[in-house]
């Protein structure tokens, strides 16, 4: 079993972008085949993202916000016990009305120091050598 607690992670599995803060709860490192992460992200920001080689599941637990699709411009409005999920690699830009706290699964997993590129995307993970 697989013990975590969000209050004890160290500085090293704690990743701040400019408009985000990503507490890295599970990493790949425990093979369990995603990577969970509770992720703060800072009100009246707009973020571009494009997981292109990752698909990303977001459950909201606090805030609000929206989800807007690149190229179709569909906009999802996101609050407090909403799930979606890049099922499609999708383009989008989240959009924080207020302070929104994320939890996220990634697969496949992150190592836990990615951050995002100028694509919005995190890059194409190493082979693991426990794979």
């Amino acid at each position: 079993m697989i013990v975590e607690r969000l209050e004890a992670l160290g500085e090293d599995r704690v990743i701040a972008g400019e408009n985000w803060t990503s507490r890295r709860l599970l990493l790949r490192d425990a093979n369990m085949g995603f990577s969970l992460h509770d992720t703060i992200i800072h009100p009246g920001t707009t973020t571009h993202l494009h997981y292109t080689n990752h698909l990303e599941a977001v459950y909201c637990v606090e805030g609000k916000g929206a989800v807007e699709l690149v190229g179709s411009g569909e906009r999802v409005p996101i609050e407090a016990g909403t799930v979606y999920a890049l099922d499609q690699h999708d383009e989008h830009l989240l959009i924080a009305e207020s302070r929104m706290r994320m939890v996220c699964v990634f697969n496949p997993p992150l190592t836990g120091r990615e951050i995002h590129d100028e694509d919005g995307s995190y890059p194409l993970p190493e082979p693991s050598s426990a794979s």
